[in-house]
C-alpha cells in the first residue's frame, strides 16, 4: 500500500446480504454511524461492495470519469425486474447522453401539462366510482397512473385494456428486491410486458397500428442510436417500460403525500396560507419519506479519493435516503418541514430521492419532472376537489421493506 492510501473501514463477516434485507433503507446509515465514516466496505451477494453517503460522496459517485453503469453495474436481480437490460440506466458517456436526450425531449411544458390534465381527469373518474366507499389511496393511485401512463405515452389501449396492466407494471417495482415467488412474479411481469411492447413497436414501424407522431411511443419506436440505426425492438421495449413503470411507481409517493396531509395538518394550513408552495410540499414528501434506498455503479478505473483506494470494477452503492436525511445537509432532517425548500438552491448532489447528478450530462432521473407534475396536481385535487376522512388505521411504515408503504396503504372514506 502506498503512503497515499489508507484502508477504508471494513465490515467483518462473510456476507451481509441478510442484514441489508433486514435493515433496508437504514443499512448504510447504521454503518456510517458505527464506523464514523461516510465510506466503508462490506460484502453483499458474495461480492465486495463500497457504500457511501453524503453530498461530496454523491459528487464522486456521479463523476463519469470514475464510475460507470454499463456491464451490469446494477445487480442482475434488479435488471431482470425493475430496470430491464439494455436501457438508459446501464449506459455511459456518449451512448448515455444520446439515449437520455430521447427522454429529456419529452419533458416539455406542453407534455407535462398534458400529463397533469390526464391525471386530474383520471382522479376525478376514479373518485366518482367510489362514492361513500372505504378505499386505499395506493391501490387507487396504481389504477389512475396506469391509465395515465398508457394515454400519455400514446399506447393504443382503451380503459378496460389498460386496467389489465396494473398488476404487471406494479409487480416490477413492488417485488424487485424480494426473493422467492414474488421475485419470480416480477420477472414474469417484465417478460410479458417486454414481449407485448416488442410487438407493438414492430406494428408501429410496419404501420399496422397508427399512433400520433408526437407521442412518446412513436418517438421511441423510431429513435435512432448513435450508429444511425433504429433501436432493436427489445431495447425499445425496455425504454418504453422505463416510462410506464416509473409513472405507476409514483403511486408510492402519492400514498406518502396523502399520509403527510393527514399527519401534518399544520403544514397543510401553512400551504393554504401560501407560506410555501405546492412544489415545496411535494419536495419535502420526496425528501422525508423512503423511496429508492440507494443507487449503484462500478468503479471505472483505479483511483484514490480522500486517501481511500477504489479498485476498478468494485460495485458501489450511494445511499439516497441517508443523504436526504443527512444532518450536515438538512436542518432537523427527521422533521417534516416543506418551508426548507423555499430557500433550497437546487444542488444535484444533496437532494437525491430518485438519484443525483446533472440531468443532461449525468444520470439524474429525467422522470423527476413527471413525478413533480403528477404529484402537484394530485395534491391539489385531494385538498380541493374531493371530500373524505381518515378512519382509524395503521399508518406505520417499515424501513426494511422496499418500497416502503404505510401498513394500511392510507385508507380513506370518500364522502
Amino acid at each position: 500500500m502506498s503512503s497515499e492510501e489508507i484502508s477504508m473501514p471494513k465490515e467483518k463477516g462473510i456476507d451481509h446480504t441478510l442484514q441489508l434485507l433486514k435493515e433496508g433503507y437504514t443499512f448504510i446509515q447504521n454503518r456510517k454511524n458505527k464506523y464514523e465514516s461516510r465510506i466503508f466496505e462490506t460484502k453483499l451477494l458474495g461480492e465486495k461492495v463500497i457504500c457511501m453517503v453524503g453530498k461530496e460522496q454523491a459528487k464522486l459517485f456521479y463523476d463519469n470519469g470514475k464510475f460507470e453503469r454499463k456491464g451490469g453495474a446494477a445487480p442482475k436481480r434488479l435488471q431482470k425486474t425493475l430496470l430491464g437490460e439494455g436501457g438508459v440506466q446501464g449506459l455511459d458517456e456518449n451512448r448515455h447522453h444520446h439515449r437520455k436526450a430521447m427522454f429529456m425531449s419529452l419533458m416539455t411544458r406542453e407534455m407535462l401539462k398534458e400529463i397533469q390534465e390526464l391525471t386530474e381527469a383520471e382522479w376525478s373518474q376514479e373518485i366518482s366510482r367510489h362514492s361513500a366507499e372505504q378505499v386505499t389511496v395506493y391501490d387507487m393511485a396504481k389504477h389512475v397512473l396506469t391509465r395515465v401512463a398508457m394515454q400519455w405515452t400514446g399506447i393504443p389501449l382503451d380503459r378496460q385494456e389498460s386496467e389489465k396492466w396494473v398488476d404487471e407494471l406494479s409487480a416490477m417495482f413492488e417485488n424487485a428486491s424480494n426473493i422467492g415467488p414474488k421475485h419470480w412474479k416480477a420477472r414474469r411481469s417484465r417478460s410479458k410486458a417486454e414481449k407485448w411492447l416488442k410487438q407493438l413497436i414492430e406494428d408501429i414501424r410496419k404501420e399496422k397500428i397508427k399512433v400520433a407522431k408526437s407521442s412518446p411511443i412513436y418517438q421511441f419506436a423510431w429513435h435512432q442510436g448513435l450508429d444511425g440505426n433504429l433501436l432493436d425492438k427489445q431495447t425499445a421495449a425496455v425504454e418504453v417500460l422505463n416510462l410506464l413503470r416509473p409513472i405507476v411507481a409514483i403511486s408510492v409517493y402519492v400514498d406518502f403525500t396523502i399520509l403527510a396531509v393527514h399527519q401534518y395538518p399544520e403544514q397543510v394550513d401553512k400551504l393554504h396560507q401560501k407560506e410555501f408552495s405546492y412544489e415545496n410540499f411535494i419536495q419535502e414528501v420526496r425528501r422525508y419519506y423512503p423511496f429508492f434506498p440507494f443507487a449503484t455503479a462500478r468503479v471505472k478505473q483505479d483511483f484514490i479519493w480522500n486517501d481511500y483506494p477504489f479498485k476498478k470494477g468494485t460495485l458501489t452503492l450511494l445511499d439516497l435516503y441517508g443523504t436526504n436525511h443527512d444532518p450536515s445537509l438538512w436542518e432537523a432532517p427527521d422533521q417534516f418541514n416543506p418551508s426548507r425548500f423555499k430557500e433550497w438552491e437546487g444542488s444535484p448532489f444533496d437532494f437525491i430521492p430518485q438519484g443525483g447528478g446533472e440531468y443532461d450530462i449525468g444520470h439524474r432521473c429525467a422522470g423527476e419532472f413527471i413525478t413533480l407534475a403528477i404529484l402537484k396536481v394530485t395534491l391539489k385535487f385531494f385538498l380541493h376537489d374531493v371530500s373524505y376522512h381518515f378512519p382509524k388505521q395503521d399508518l406505520d411504515y417499515s424501513m426494511s421493506e422496499i418500497p416502503s408503504l404505510p401498513e394500511s396503504k392510507v385508507t380513506i372514506i370518500i364522502a
